[in-house]
């Protein structure tokens, strides 16, 4: 009997032990924040080397047809043409080499869109992939 009653003291020490640490069971208010200091909104970057712009003109051809960004940075491609294209990255059919190109995929005339952050440094060939052999819709990204 004595084990008995030694059980269930350490059980009941254990049940306040465990209740005290997480704050007991009775509600707790919230905590007021420890900094009046309002969180930092940082703009986005300005520095002309995290992002690029590619314009497919009037003509059907891209411009400029290569650029240089940093690491992390993005790409815009910018679709001024009267017909749709569909962006991807090289080798056609695969659009292996760069899948941050994914992001950017069909462009309706007058449609934009960004590539996701290229994060390794190298260089990335482009082209549409509907025309994969017309050089005017062919290009390269360089990510230093």
């Amino acid at each position: 009997m004595t084990k008995t009653i030694w059980q269930g003291l350490a059980a009941a020490v254990l049940v306040a032990t465990t209740a005290a640490a997480c704050g007991g069971s009775s509600p707790s208010s919230p905590t007021p924040p420890t900094s009046t200091t309002p969180p930092s909104t940082t703009p986005p970057s300005t520095n002309p080397t995290d992002l690029a712009t590619i314009t497919i003109g009037s003509n059907g051809s891209v411009s400029p047809s290569t650029v240089t960004i940093t690491r992390g940075g993005r790409v815009t491609f910018v679709n001024n043409h009267t017909r749709a294209h569909d962006m991807s990255s090289d080798p056609h059919p695969e659009h292996t080499d760069c899948p941050e190109m994914a992001a950017v995929g069909f462009l309706s005339p007058g449609q934009s869109r960004t590539s996701s952050n290229f994060n390794t440094a190298r260089n990335c060939g482009f082209h549409d992939h509907n025309e994969p052999d017309t050089a005017g819709l062919k290009g390269r990204i360089t990510i230093q």
